[in-house]
């Protein structure tokens, strides 16, 4: 989409333009189980890098086209008004995959929704995710501490890619957890601005699933059913300050020095929480198999682990 249409009166424009172009057919052609479904899925598949200008339009298959507020309020929108620009932009505009405790897709919602803590208690929102972690050809994990401009856990340390796929076809394939994989390899260049080439998708090894929740403040936190997925590569890195305020690779050693430093509160340093769950579980144990070149074999994504 051209950039001139950033503009809010240009974004007006095209809105009305939309409104009066044939879609009907294809609105009265929509499966009858589906009562709405975003325009966007019509038209193109955005990008991160895209404006998604539809993120609010909504079309019904027994109504006219219209513009409606998202499941957030704007009541929301200026509440939180001094919220980074870039971030609340990602809040408003992604579509996270809700699933049950099964991992099985039981609809979507916004990121902001998704992390809300009053929404996480009251309708228990859960939501697909993802944690990359990345290794070079040294056995070296590579961490990042997230911008202070994030706002769920700004400034914690923690493995070296952490996102969300989101409500979109390619994010949304259940077969080898390829949705899951694309979503990563689209967020290590996000974050990390790791080529793709770097990273290919079938270099990405799932190697298991843990569901948990964590507050992040009063008002923020998580809830999420997250795909452990490991890759040994050499890698380009170019951190996107909007998501990223450091990086650094290390070895087992070096690791566990940052978790005694943690646990004493040194220097106010400070690590995610899920990055925690799979270190106290996991982390040293598949380390051994990343060493030995036996990572498949650890693999095990039959089962989800409540923690």
């Amino acid at each position: 989409m051209s950039s001139s249409l950033t503009s809010s009166s240009n974004a007006v424009r095209f809105q009305s333009w939309l409104a009066a172009a044939p879609f009907a057919a294809a609105a009265g052609s929509a499966s009858s189980s589906s009562s709405s479904f975003r325009l966007k899925s019509l038209l193109f598949k955005p990008t991160s890098a895209a404006p998604r200008l539809f993120a609010s339009l909504r079309v019904s298959s027994s109504q006219s086209y219209t513009a409606s507020p998202s499941k957030s309020t704007m009541g929301d929108v200026t509440a939180d008004s001094a919220m980074d620009a870039v971030q609340r932009r990602l809040m408003f505009e992604d579509e996270c995959i809700l699933v049950d405790e099964n991992d099985q897709v039981v609809g979507h919602d916004t990121k902001y929704n998704c992390h809300l803590m009053e929404k996480i208690d009251s309708e228990n929102l859960l939501h697909r995710a993802f944690s990359v972690f990345l290794f070079n050809s040294k056995y070296e994990l590579l961490l990042q501490q997230r911008s202070s401009t994030k706002v769920t856990f700004p400034l914690v340390w923690t493995n070296t890619c952490c996102s969300h796929p989101l409500f979109r076809d390619s994010e949304l394939i259940e077969e080898n957890a390829l949705g899951v994989r694309n979503a990563a390899q689209r967020k290590l260049l996000d974050e990390l601005g790791i080529p793709a080439d770097d990273i290919p998708v079938d270099q990405f090894i799932p190697l298991g699933r843990m569901l948990y929740k964590a507050p992040s403040d009063g008002k923020w936190g998580e809830h999420e059913l997250d795909y452990l997925l490991f890759i040994i590569r050499d890698v380009r890195v170019q951190p996107n300050p909007d998501e990223v305020a450091d990086v650094k690779y290390v070895n087992r050693e070096q690791l566990k020095e940052l978790l005694r430093k943690a646990d004493a509160g040194e220097g106010g340093l400070k690590l995610s929480p899920w990055f925690r769950l799979v270190v106290d579980n996991f982390l040293f144990k598949w380390w051994d198999h990343v060493e030995q070149g036996t990572l498949r074999e650890a693999a095990d994504m039959k089962t989800i682990h409540k923690l």
